[in-house]
């Protein structure tokens, strides 16, 4: 599967099948919430976070890959993502994009 956050592939030509999405809500346990409270006292990278929401784009950008597989594609392009808190230390992460065949 290619992905691309264009919306062309080079030398190929295209056809549209769908919008396609993944989505993941993804949280750090209690522990994790405090020691990364602390940190925020005396600044730096948030690195329990950091990694957290390297795992939800990865786990939401696995989830718009199925998805565009069940359709049948051979590309993805103008892939874009998007995050938001959704409560105290969890961040919903969504990526989405067009599915294509290659003609």
């Amino acid at each position: 599967m290619i992905l691309v956050n264009t919306d062309f592939v080079s030398g190929k030509e295209l056809e549209t099948i769908s919008i396609v999405k993944g989505s993941t809500i993804q949280s750090k346990n209690l522990g994790k919430d405090i020691s990364q409270g602390f940190k925020t006292l005396i600044g730096g990278e948030l690195k329990a976070y950091t990694q957290m929401m390297d795992e939800a784009r990865a786990i939401a950008t696995k989830r718009m890959v199925e998805e565009a597989e069940t359709l049948g594609a051979d590309a993805i392009i103008n892939i874009r993502y998007a995050s938001s808190a959704i409560m105290q230390g969890a961040a919903e992460v969504i990526v989405y994009g067009t599915a294509v065949k290659f003609v």
